[in-house]
């Protein structure tokens, strides 16, 4: 019986060690796994996390977006962008709304922005000129480029 619950135990240790959970960003020291820059903007950086918990961190939207032509999509549980209006704050990048406006600047010079909720991006409308697009609109717009 005991050979049974060593293997029990080490499955369960194994499975609860693929937690598919964002990382935090530690702005200033984590470098882009793009880009290899230091990731230090809390307004654009982004995230992946894979199916099996594995996480990559960005400077900048555009660099995850760039990362995503080289790998298989299907193998991403989480795809993550910083809130432009709640810097630190990462979003699901599925239900986010995307910014390119020459107003907003960001790291990589795609002057990509993500927002949370529409209504913070309609206020954003007024106040910066520039494309917005959804998230497959955003894939299609770099998958182009």
């Amino acid at each position: 019986m005991k050979p049974f619950y060593f293997i029990l135990s080490a499955v369960l240790l194994m499975l609860s060690s693929c937690k598919i959970a964002p990382q935090p960003i530690d702005y200033g020291s984590d470098g882009c796994y793009f880009c290899s820059m230091t990731i230090v903007d809390r307004q654009h950086a982004a995230q992946i996390v894979t199916k099996k918990g594995k996480a990559f961190k960005f400077d900048a939207i555009e660099c995850m977006l760039n990362h995503l032509k080289e790998i298989d999509q299907k193998e991403v549980s989480l795809f993550l962008v910083n809130d432009y209006g709640n810097p630190g704050e990462l979003i699901d990048a599925r239900i986010g709304h995307f910014l390119i406006s020459s107003e907003i600047s960001s790291p990589m010079g795609a002057n990509l922005s993500a927002f949370s909720r529409a209504g913070e991006s309609k206020d954003h409308i007024k106040a910066y000129d520039g494309v917005w697009y959804s998230w497959k609109e955003i894939l299609q717009h770099f998958k182009s480029m």
